[in-house]
């Protein structure tokens, strides 16, 4: 007989702060595909960067903030696919980065090197995490 793994304390911080994270995230992208841009007090070149967005571009975003928020979700409930939702996030982000960096010219209003490096930072860490807990045997 298998004896139950007990959760680590870390896996409820980690996956708690991360599903908080990851909500803003969907928060923002929810907002842009609803056209509720301007009730965040974006500005008409604003809107117009998100929604000169080509569909590609658009599925990438997709792809990183659900796939984080399903990651962080499927952390919580000890769940392996944790590590694939967090895979799928990671391809969103590079497609993303790719768009914002090298396809499109980001107005300098909506700039921010340092939520950039706080979304990279958050999704390389749940990746590196859920990978771990499920060597680990945490995850079921």
């Amino acid at each position: 007989m298998e004896q139950a793994i007990k959760t680590p304390w870390h896996l409820w911080v980690v996956g708690i702060a991360t599903l908080l994270f990851n909500a803003i995230g969907c928060y923002s992208y929810t907002m842009t595909q609803t056209g509720s841009l301007a009730d965040l007090g974006m500005t008409p070149d604003q809107i117009a960067y998100f929604d000169g967005f080509p569909a590609w571009a658009d599925a990438a975003w997709a792809l990183g903030v659900w796939g984080a928020f399903t990651g962080s979700v499927l952390l919580l409930l000890r769940r392996k696919l944790a590590l694939a939702a967090f895979v799928v996030a990671t391809i969103g982000l590079i497609a993303t980065t790719y768009f914002e960096l090298v396809v499109s010219q980001i107005p300098d209003s909506l700039q921010n090197p340092a939520l950039m490096a706080a979304i990279w930072i958050s999704t390389l860490f749940s990746l590196w995490y859920s990978r771990w807990m499920g060597a680990a045997g945490v995850l079921r």
